[in-house]
């Protein structure tokens, strides 16, 4: 059973910092077709992705919300996918959501969700 667990989630003023952690277990995450997704959702608002890495070769992306700020990186002996996110701002309040999927295309294709943890960034 492929299960993702987010952990890291927490409040934190503006400008501050939190990393997410994304543990995966139930498949084989160095598998060279997985790709690992950030995603989130404000309140009132759409889930959107946010960033991605491509195991086969490492790639990366990030939505324009999130550029410059955010950085996604992978430990694959610890099968976790970290999100460090800097100078957060009262924008990136949510839910912060892992997913992955082995046949992806941007934030398309992701068929294994975790549960998600919350951010609060206040002024």
């Amino acid at each position: 059973e492929v299960q993702l667990v987010e952990s890291g989630g927490g409040s934190v003023q503006a400008g501050g910092s939190l990393r997410l952690s994304c543990a995966a277990s139930g498949f084989t995450f160095d598998a060279n077709d997985y790709a690992i997704g950030w995603f989130r959702q404000a309140p009132g608002k759409e889930r959107e992705g946010i960033s991605r890495i491509s195991r086969s070769n490492g790639q990366t992306y990030y939505s324009d919300s999130v550029k410059g700020r955010f950085t996604i990186s992978s430990d694959n002996a610890k099968n976790t996918v970290y999100l460090q996110m800097d100078n957060l701002n009262t924008e990136d309040t949510g839910v912060y959501f892992c997913a992955a999927g082995r046949f992806t295309w941007r934030w398309t294709g992701f068929d294994y969700w975790g549960q998600g943890t919350q951010i609060t960034v206040s002024s």
